[in-house]
């Protein structure tokens, strides 16, 4: 996915009131600009990182400029949510993501129950239906990818309803997108989550497929690139 081409970097000052951050572009300017992830940004969140920002042509908005990428530990980590189903789901039409067979279909935002809605429903070529749930992932310690990076009560909901729509008979799972390329598998924050570490434990043994996909991140595109493994735990090598 190309990124818009009129971005610029700059300096991260701070990142407050979750969707805002105060920015300092090289001529001295200081803005503050839209921060497009409900996360704590643990990890890429740090005063003085390098940042890229994106400007919104929508005359309408309040804060021009959005907030796209942070480098921290000498990677650049990508941070705007709004792009991680693009990713994806791109991945999924070029074949980078190949683990539900050739697909006939890529339906987004599909209502599931009242006032639930997952990512996507996949229908294959074969006949079956998948549903798909993405998140984004931004936090990573000691090579290994960690989600979420805040008590997240929406992601547990997210995984009871796979868990039903598997044990009706659909394909159910959840990919976590990494964007930054220093993890080397992905795992449960449970130190952050236990609720959520559970469920996914939980779910995975009721039929609900987990699966991590790092991304290459630079100021000019991000990509999915790979498969990493997925681990129930940070501290085992047990990953499939």
């Amino acid at each position: 996915m190309l990124l818009p081409t009129d971005c610029q970097t700059g300096i991260l000052l701070r990142r407050y009131k979750r969707f805002l951050a105060d920015v300092r572009l090289a001529d001295g300017q200081s803005l503050t600009v839209h921060c497009p992830n409900s996360g704590s940004m643990r990890g890429c969140s740090t005063p003085g990182s390098p940042v890229l920002i994106s400007k919104s042509d929508n005359l309408r908005r309040k804060y021009p400029w959005t907030l796209e990428m942070v480098r921290e530990q000498g990677v650049w980590i990508g941070v705007h949510t709004g792009r991680t189903n693009y990713l994806i789901r791109e991945a999924l039409e070029n074949g980078v993501i190949g683990d539900f067979g050739p697909l006939s279909s890529i339906v987004p935002e599909v209502t599931v129950s009242a006032g639930s809605r997952l990512d996507f429903r996949l229908e294959t070529e074969s006949g079956g239906t998948v549903y798909l749930e993405v998140k984004n992932c931004s936090l990573a310690e000691n090579g290994v990818a960690l989600f979420p990076d805040a008590v997240t009560a929406r992601g547990t909901k997210h995984l009871h309803e796979l868990v039903r729509l598997a044990a009706a008979g659909y394909g159910a799972a959840v990919i976590f997108c990494v964007q930054r390329h220093d993890a080397d598998r992905f795992a449960p924050a449970a130190r952050i989550d236990p609720v959520c570490a559970e469920t996914v434990a939980w779910a995975a043994g009721r039929g609900v497929r987990f699966l991590a996909y790092r991304a290459e991140v630079c100021p000019q595109a991000i990509t999915v690139r790979e498969k990493i493994p997925f681990c129930l735990s940070e501290y085992s090598r047990d990953c499939v």
